[in-house]
């Protein structure tokens, strides 16, 4: 008998009922710490005071009115995001990859507007995620997730990365825009360097293309920044963003130039759910906690205390590691082991952890933890990777 829930997920065998910080309660009451944070959403842990506040009270007085209509919300969040970024506008949208299609969307209409209709191919780089819709899948261009769904996508030409002579080389006169994640999480947490990225820069200015950073996930301070431009010196033309600006409430934005935007005037997009009074008001509070003076430099100070520890893991346990790979809380292990095995064990010991490509494990802690949950986490990773080490005789017997 086929499931009555659609079967496109491998689950695991634990379900949660509570999350109180960093942690989480399974049904049989086995407590998790979770460096995972449902892959980097829940930047602020689970239950967070203020986030259930500004829920709860919100919830009480207005969920959905339809964006034919102001609302308050959007027109507050957005100003605070335009005040402290690059960006001029905002888009909100309900997840990651739907401020992605914005951006792509965007990104066409510009150059259309600016007498190029020609101009909509977007240059992406391989081993990039950036969500599971149809022209997601085409963006990413991993072939694994393309496969069975028909004809790819037209308009996405994956390239290396790290190459600048080679990007140079792949723009054509149909090129709009190029497309990239200063860190790809999902593709092994590969960090990409910064004077690649701010060549990326430099070509678009050159060619009179748009330049799109992926910070869904890097976003929101994850990587020690507010978001991770802010390190290179340098910004995009348009940026999606969503995971950690809810907090764990489904919120996403498009954030742009008044230049980059200036084709989207009205009737070219729209949303249904985006831009709720709901998850404005959850996104208000996030932002909120994370502008704290003392926030960011918090989650640098755990990261730097976070790679210190791993390294001495790494040393104690050379034939399960390989390497240590990141930026702030955004660290992922390459492995010699199975990645898939590793987060069993991981889950067994009573840490949770994501995999990536690559045979990558990801740590995804939320930004809030402390010294004391770090040093937990080291035993239960260490604990997970002598269970892959053989035993000494001693042990053994």
């Amino acid at each position: 008998m086929f499931p009555s829930l659609l079967p496109t997920y491998n689950r695991t065998e634990v379900a949660f009922v509570r999350g109180e910080g960093p942690y989480l309660f399974a049904e049989d009451g086995q407590r998790y710490l979770d460096f995972g944070a449902g892959i980097a959403v829940n930047a602020f842990g689970h239950a967070h005071p203020k986030l259930v506040a500004a829920l709860t009270e919100q919830a009480g007085k207005l969920w959905h009115t339809s964006n034919l209509y102001r609302v308050p919300g959007q027109e507050i969040l957005s100003k605070r995001l335009t005040d402290i970024t690059f960006a001029d506008t905002v888009f909100f949208t309900n997840s990651g990859v739907e401020a992605c299609e914005c951006a792509w969307k965007m990104a066409r209409r510009y150059q259309y507007v600016s007498g190029h209709p020609e101009r909509f191919r977007i240059l992406c780089f391989e081993g990039a995620f950036h969500g599971r819709t149809l022209s997601a899948i085409a963006a990413g261009g991993n072939p694994k997730y393309l496969e069975g769904f028909g004809p790819k996508v037209d308009g996405f030409d994956s390239i290396p990365a790290g190459d600048l002579k080679g990007v140079e080389k792949s723009i054509t006169p149909e090129t709009a825009a190029i497309l990239v994640e200063p860190v790809q999480g999902e593709g092994g947490v590969r960090v990409l360097a910064p004077e690649f990225l701010r060549g990326l820069r430099k070509l678009c200015d050159e060619h009179g293309l748009l330049l799109i950073f992926d910070e869904v996930q890097t976003g929101i301070g994850r990587t020690g920044k507010l978001f991770a431009y802010e390190w290179l010196g340098i910004a995009p033309d348009i940026m999606p963003i969503a995971k950690a600006i809810g907090g764990g409430y489904p919120v996403g934005a498009c954030l742009a130039t008044a230049e980059a935007a200036k084709g989207m005037t009205a009737g070219t997009h729209g949303t249904t759910f985006g831009g709720n009074p709901l998850g404005m008001a959850v996104a208000m509070a996030a932002l909120d906690l994370v502008l704290a003076p003392d926030f960011l430099p918090h989650v640098q100070a755990i990261a730097g205390y976070l790679q210190q520890q791993l390294g001495v893991l790494l040393a104690e346990h050379p034939r399960v590691f390989e390497e240590i790979r990141g930026q702030g809380l955004l660290i992922g292990l390459k492995l010699k082991v199975p990645n898939t095995e590793f987060v069993a064990a991981a889950r067994r010991a009573g840490l949770l952890v994501v995999g990536a490509g690559d045979n990558v494990v990801r740590l995804l802690p939320p930004l809030i933890i402390e010294e004391a949950q770090v040093r937990e986490a080291m035993a239960m990773l260490s604990a997970a990777a002598k269970s892959f080490e053989p035993k000494t005789k001693i042990e053994a017997a």
